[in-house]
């Protein structure tokens, strides 16, 4: 297992969750919720550069939607825009496109069982699917040995 931080990205139409691993790669948090929007690819250049005055960076995660079959449709070719607007935005730090088929829906229950309400539960979704992208990601290396999913070139 490569050892630094790795930052998950959950982009939403409305919101973007961050979470973040610790630096053996095996426990992702949560972190925050961006705004969609004008500034931010910025805030999440901030929160990148926060993390690495602490620790190295190794990578971002985003996750791409795919459906079910494992086809890509409009909201994953969405992604992958913002994705390559993340890398020119964060580089030299790698970002990576990883499946993340279901994260929201899962993350929505898992809040759902834990009591959280209608309101509380949209405002903390977005960074509990990034938490769980991101997860996926870590335990995905440490079975494999490989970095997961695909490198984003920079636009």
């Amino acid at each position: 297992m490569r050892h630094g931080i790795r930052i998950g990205i959950d982009p939403g139409d409305a919101r973007i969750g961050v979470a973040r691993s610790d630096p053996s790669g095996f426990l992702a948090t949560p972190v925050e919720t961006v705004r969609r929007g004008k500034g931010d690819l910025a805030r999440i250049g901030r929160i990148l550069a926060e993390e690495a005055a602490d620790s190295t960076v190794l990578e971002v995660v985003v996750g791409l939607p795919r459906s079910l079959s494992g086809r890509e449709g409009p909201a994953a070719a969405k992604v992958r825009e913002f994705a390559a607007r993340l890398a020119a935005r964060v580089a030299p730090v790698p970002v990576r496109l990883v499946d993340e088929r279901m994260t929201t829906v899962s993350a929505e229950a898992m809040l759902r069982d834990q009591g959280r309400s209608g309101g509380k539960r949209r405002a903390v979704v977005d960074q509990a699917a990034a938490v769980l992208i991101l997860q996926h990601a870590l335990d995905t290396e440490r079975a494999t040995g490989a970095a997961p999913g695909e490198i984003v070139e920079e636009t």
